[in-house]
């Protein structure tokens, strides 16, 4: 595995050719939006916080914002077929089942950022455009990325409303705080994608020439592998640690890895997992649970030595056994991270939840451990 590289923690934004914010919201395709925010808000404990559909004046869609700190996903599904982006939306999810057609970015330029993107051999979706409204003007411009999937960039910089014009705000469901109080996550830590055999270093080679990314890390198939399966993946970091992504590939192995079953139930490159970051993953992970969402569980002597590979951790070892909860530690401090089970009905979408003490790695201690639970929910399905 390569070293993990230095990385600048403050950017000058009049400097830097592509300066970055932030992720702004990752943007679903989904059969049903009204059912999946309500899964969003009882099992993630997010809120809703806008909302755009007929009675808005969009016909053809109706979306779904939830929130949960600076977490923002937009949940999307077709009312009626009568547009052409809605005709595209419901294609989306007749191919793909329900996922992630959008990794938005924040930007303080949207034109400057289409126009070298562009310029660097990006493929342009939407021009820069303004939507307005009472709250201000927001712009927006898309490139495309792997599969069907696109980065939108967004400068909201004057812009005070609750998501994008168009949308209004919504009420919080009865007891909830308006304030975001009770939230579980804090931010997107990363997101991570698979492509086809072949096709991990092409993309790499996009962020970093296109979009001025850093490797952070590489896995090759030695650190990422079973008896059975093995794939590839290495990490990338922009805009000053703000926006961080895997892209992975299945390496050759004796029986279909879990990146193969993504990419033949998904239909292709796509994002497979959010990770997001949380200051209590002990308190994520009780409410997530009591709610029904399912995590991979990690055999129990996992846990025996522990201690002594790891060291002292916020959580006690204990608890991180009960939970099933794994832990990694490295130069810089340590991590605590979990994984969901898909929360789609396709074996393609899930979630991490990770807090982190100081490590900005990715878990590289705990991957064997967990290529082996996923291998063994294949198994169950009937696609190892």
């Amino acid at each position: 595995m390569s070293a993990v590289q230095t990385v600048p923690t403050t950017t000058d934004l009049a400097t830097d050719p592509f300066p970055l914010l932030g992720t702004d919201a990752v943007v679903f395709a989904v059969g049903n939006a009204r059912q999946a925010a309500h899964f969003y808000r009882s099992a993630f404990r997010m809120r809703i916080t806008a909302y755009s559909g007929p009675e808005t004046g969009a016909p053809d869609l109706a979306s779904y914002v939830v929130e949960s700190g600076k977490v923002r996903f937009v949940l999307t599904s077709v009312v009626t077929p009568s547009t052409e982006r809605a005709r595209q939306l419901a294609e989306h999810v007749s191919v793909h089942g329900d996922g992630v057609t959008d990794l938005a970015i924040r930007v303080p330029d949207a034109r400057a950022a289409y126009e070298h993107a562009v310029a660097r051999g990006a493929k342009g979706i939407d021009e820069p455009y303004e939507l307005t409204d009472e709250f201000g003007t927001v712009v927006l411009a898309s490139i495309a990325i792997y599969g069907d999937t696109r980065h939108t960039f967004v400068d909201r910089s004057r812009y005070q409303g609750p998501y994008l014009p168009g949308y209004v705000p919504a009420e919080p469901a009865a007891g909830e705080p308006r304030d975001g109080s009770g939230d579980l996550f804090k931010n997107v830590d990363h997101c991570a994608s698979n492509v086809e055999l072949g096709e991990m270093d092409t993309w790499i080679e996009f962020y970093q020439h296109v979009m001025g990314f850093t490797q952070l890390q590489e896995f090759t198939d030695d650190d990422i592998s079973t008896e059975y399966s093995a794939l590839m993946s290495k990490a990338l970091t922009g805009g000053a640690n703000k926006v961080k992504l895997n892209v992975t590939e299945p390496a050759v192995g004796k029986k279909k890895s879990q990146i193969d079953e993504y990419l033949e139930f998904y239909g292709g490159a796509g994002v497979q997992h959010i990770a997001l970051a949380t200051d209590d993953i002990a308190t994520a992970v009780r409410a997530m649970a009591a709610h029904g969402v399912e995590f991979l569980t990690t055999p129990d002597a996992y846990y025996d030595a522990l201690a002594e590979r790891i060291g002292p951790t916020r959580v006690a070892v204990e608890e991180l056994r009960e939970l099933g909860v794994l832990a990694d530690r490295d130069e810089d401090g340590y991590l605590l991270q979990i994984f969901t089970k898909p929360v789609v009905d396709r074996p393609t979408v899930f979630f991490e939840i990770i807090e982190r003490r100081g490590s900005m790695g990715f878990g590289k201690g705990n991957f064997k451990a967990l290529f082996e639970a996923i291998e063994r929910e294949q198994a169950r399905r009937g696609n190892l």
